[in-house]
């Protein structure tokens, strides 16, 4: 609350703008609306700049839960220091919140794209996170108190019919400001070129407001310096603009170790897909062999080519990066779909079989492999990810071209909703196979799909003799998560037989999903592979059929192994992951 000026207490020291109502060049009515319309896009501004924190570092790092907590208590206790802060500037409310808003221009604009180059040099983001968290938030808490001194000096009211006004603007703000971001901003112009413009309207509504409306207030040397400030400000925000470009691709060949040759931003993820072409990068010198049978399920010998020679269109092995994050790639997406798709295919039936994610069309791939198969439906939430796998020469190689088969059904929506909503009745009624190619458990926008009820609905699509398999994550990083899942499907009411399949090691961008790290203290194992859940309505079988087709990676002997060496490690007691208690994040 802003107490009234106290005559008694007037000075001849006082600044000129400290007392007395503002000289406009407008009258105090208009004016008083300049001053809330500034309001409502700061606030809009100010939204902005949080979400795209929550967002980019959510995308960076993959756990949108406590990316979010981390974002929104810094900031807001950031703001009540702001706020304490702003008591000296309110006798130069006018100067003050034009600095203030050339600062929190420059920082807020600068924010997305300062969070992006740590972690592609640097290889974190948290610290950095914390500190444009922490920075923003004091600016942005600061804004209020000198917009209350502005507003009462337009045109002196109580204050609290100042304070409902001032705040009515404020969250009317917010609400264009949240809204804008995910439906306009970030589909449009991406993260860091809409944090740029975002900046560029924070400055311009914050100087225009004061060198124009209140201008009487303002020195000449304050009006020239608030003027020098502003356009410095706008033309570093310009020059990031033009640079978005070519920042963009030095980061992502950062993080991703080579030139990325296809990136986009799909209405879901972003898709990068690295490394080249030709048979050398897509695994396709022995494509002969591969598409045969063996009849006995051994695994053969890899014959690719190592090095980028022949890797048409780049250099190195095709790998596809799914928001920062590996997901497959012609060095491991062998034996990671091999390990996921053949012990589910070799326990009995395997006519009809349901993906549900593998838009990359790997996972179809080896099911395509298998005789007797009659009808293949891929369920995947992202169309243009599907449509990369059918169009990019590098991916659509590396699945052999699984999603243009005659047996194959693409169907573009979201895997628990088609689920829930019967589309496995409406595609002709339960399936022999059920394959979760699906991302890791442990990030927030995958909980639902690693749930009982997902499980539930899962096991109403299968046949009374069908199998799901679940690839569930590393069982040696996160032993829990992966143990959870397994509860979670016996929960559901099936039976279950976990394993585990080494992978090979891994880089330092590769290390968040399906690959490895170094091995935990103490154990001599390389945390290094994939852990799957193999279920069914009765205890499924470990095994590889006679006629499953000649594999890279996998043997049968191999497959038992995983089987004991997995079932000695199992956390008995579990809770399941629910809905409503996802513990896949405790």
């Amino acid at each position: 609350m802003i107490d009234p000026p106290d005559p008694v207490r007037r000075g001849a020291s006082d600044p000129p703008e400290a007392t007395g109502p503002a000289r406009l060049p407008v009258p105090a009515g208009i004016g008083r609306l300049l001053v809330l319309a500034t309001v409502f896009v700061c606030a809009a501004c100010g939204i902005v700049y949080e979400l795209e924190l929550v967002a980019l570092s959510s995308y960076l790092t993959g756990d949108s839960v406590t990316q979010a907590s981390v974002v929104l208590s810094v900031m807001v206790f950031a703001m009540g220091i702001g706020s304490l802060l702003a008591k000296r500037l309110r006798c130069r409310a006018a100067l003050g919140f034009g600095a203030l808003e050339a600062g929190l221009a420059l920082v807020g604009g600068f924010s997305a794209m300062a969070l992006y180059a740590c972690y592609a040099w640097f290889g974190q983001s948290r610290c950095a996170l914390v500190a444009f968290s922490l920075a923003i938030g004091a600016l942005i808490g600061a804004e209020v108190p000198l917009l209350m001194t502005l507003i009462q000096r337009v045109r002196r009211q109580d204050a609290g019919g100042a304070v409902a006004d001032l705040f009515a603007a404020d969250y009317v703000g917010a609400l264009v400001g949240g809204l804008a971001f995910p439906f306009l901003l970030l589909p449009l112009l991406g993260q860091v070129s809409g944090a740029l413009l975002t900046g560029s309207v924070n400055a311009v509504a914050g100087g225009g407001l004061v060198l124009w409306l209140f201008r009487s207030d303002l020195s000449a040397r304050a009006r020239w310096g608030l003027i020098l400030a502003n356009v410095l400000v706008l033309a570093l925000l310009a020059a990031g603009t033009l640079l978005v470009a070519p920042f963009e691709r030095a980061a992502r060949d950062a993080v991703y170790g080579s030139a990325a040759r296809v990136a986009v931003r799909t209405g879901v993820q972003e898709v990068v897909i690295t490394g080249g072409t030709g048979p050398a990068a897509t695994g396709r010198t022995d494509a002969a062999d591969y598409r045969g049978s063996s009849g006995r399920g051994a695994a053969k010998p890899e014959r690719q080519a190592a090095g980028a020679g022949g890797a048409a269109g780049g250099g190195g092995p095709l790998g596809l990066y799914l928001d920062g994050r590996l997901r497959a790639s012609a060095g491991d997406g062998f034996p990671y779909h091999e390990g996921l798709v053949h012990p589910a295919m070799s326990g009995g039936p395997h006519r009809r079989v349901l993906v549900l994610g593998g838009g990359d069309g790997l996972a179809a791939r080896e099911v395509l492999r298998c005789h007797g198969v009659v009808s293949v439906t891929v369920v995947e939430p992202d169309s243009g990810m599907i449509r990369l796998a059918r169009t990019d020469p590098g991916l659509s190689a590396l699945n052999r071209h699984a999603l243009d088969d005659p047996r194959v059904r693409v169907v573009p929506g979201d895997v628990f909703e088609w689920l829930r909503r019967g589309g496995a009745a409406r595609d002709g009624g339960p399936y022999d196979v059920i394959v979760a190619d699906l991302p890791d458990p442990g990030s927030q926008a995958s909980t639902k799909l690693y749930s009982e009820e997902f499980y539930g609905l899962a096991a109403r699509a299968l046949a009374k003799d069908g199998r799901l398999v679940v690839h569930a994550g590393e069982p040696l990083i996160r032993p829990r998560s992966y143990w959870t899942v397994d509860a979670t499907v016996r929960a559901a009411g099936l039976r279950t037989a976990p394993y585990r399949i080494p992978g090979r090691p891994a880089g330092r961008n590769d290390a968040a999903e399906r690959s490895c790290a170094p091995a935990p203290p103490g154990t001599g194992r390389a945390a290094c592979g994939w852990g799957f859940v193999l279920a069914a309505h009765r205890t499924p079988r470990l095994d590889l059929a006679p006629d499953t087709p000649a594999l890279r990676s996998l043997t049968r002997d191999g497959l038992r192994a995983a089987g004991r060496a997995a079932g000695r490690d199992r956390i008995a007691g579990l809770p399941p992951s629910t809905l409503m208690h996802p513990r896949h994040l405790d």
